[in-house]
């Protein structure tokens, strides 16, 4: 017989108290099952595609790789908790000008590793922008436009036109 834990989990600013049987039930669903916080996408399950990527704490990992046990520790981010007062956020409004988004499934999670980037660099060069998004898998094939709205999320973030 499994017996069932309680964990206090901190997700968008809010400490959460989520039920599991199972310590390492992957964050992943968590967020998408117990707090019904969909945009975080399930895609390979193996940390390898990118889709379920969230913040902790401003790093990028893979939801799907953080065992609930585990997720007690950090603050997560989701893409849920980007925008504010329902403003979107840099990221958010430069995919959404640079018209990104095909079919959009793994767009949360490139998103929040763009938010990662560019607080570790404001003004990303191609390199940069390849070594933080190069995982992530887009079968869309919007690279192109990826790396524009990457830039054009820096200069939003920064204050200056594009």
């Amino acid at each position: 017989m499994s017996r069932t834990s309680v964990y206090a989990i901190r997700v968008n600013g809010r400490l959460r108290e989520v039920e599991a049987s199972d310590p390492r039930m992957p964050l992943l669903w968590i967020l998408r099952d117990r707090l019904r916080l969909t945009g975080t996408k399930y895609g390979c399950g193996v940390g390898i595609c990118g889709a379920c990527t969230v913040l902790d704490r401003g790093r990028a990992v893979r939801a799907c790789q953080v065992p609930v046990s585990d997720a007690v520790r950090g603050s997560y981010t989701t893409i849920e908790g980007l925008s504010h007062n329902g403003d979107a956020s840099p990221c958010q409004r430069a995919w959404i000008e640079e018209d990104v988004a095909q079919c959009g499934y793994c767009q949360p999670g490139m998103i929040l590793e763009t938010v990662a980037l560019l607080e570790r660099s404001p003004r990303p060069d191609d390199r940069e922008i390849e070594e933080a998004l190069g995982s992530h898998v887009c079968r869309c094939g919007t690279f192109a436009r990826i790396r524009r709205a990457v830039r054009r999320a820096g200069a939003l973030a920064l204050g200056v036109s594009k």
